[in-house]
């Protein structure tokens, strides 16, 4: 199982320059908190191998469009293979993600 790299109170992280509230857009779609103290990558696809697009910044919620599965990552919310996509080519484990389930929360992603 593979824990997805991540940062928290105690690491440090690259600097993002745009604020949360920006990050998160306007749309209407529902929101997800990221786990308190998780600084989360969002990678290209889903599994740690793929590479890290941004950081999301402490306090984040993020929108979950579609979800697929990949690889297996543990995290505060559990081990789960389920990612999140939460904008166009980006995805985060849904360990980091609370949802409310354990499962499928969104339709799979094509």
């Amino acid at each position: 199982m593979a824990m997805e790299e991540q940062t928290d109170s105690t690491t440090a992280a690259p600097d993002i320059t745009e604020d949360a509230a920006t990050l998160a857009g306007s749309d209407d779609v529902t929101r997800y908190p990221i786990a308190p103290g998780y600084r989360v990558n969002v990678r290209t696809g889903p599994g740690t191998k793929y590479g890290i697009v941004r950081t999301l910044p402490y306090g984040m919620k993020v929108p979950v469009y579609c979800q697929k599965p990949g690889e297996r990552v543990t995290g505060p919310y559990g081990t789960s293979n389920v990612w999140d996509n939460i904008a166009n080519g980006q995805f985060v484990s849904d360990a980091y993600v609370h949802t409310g389930s354990d499962g499928y929360i969104a339709p799979r992603c094509d």
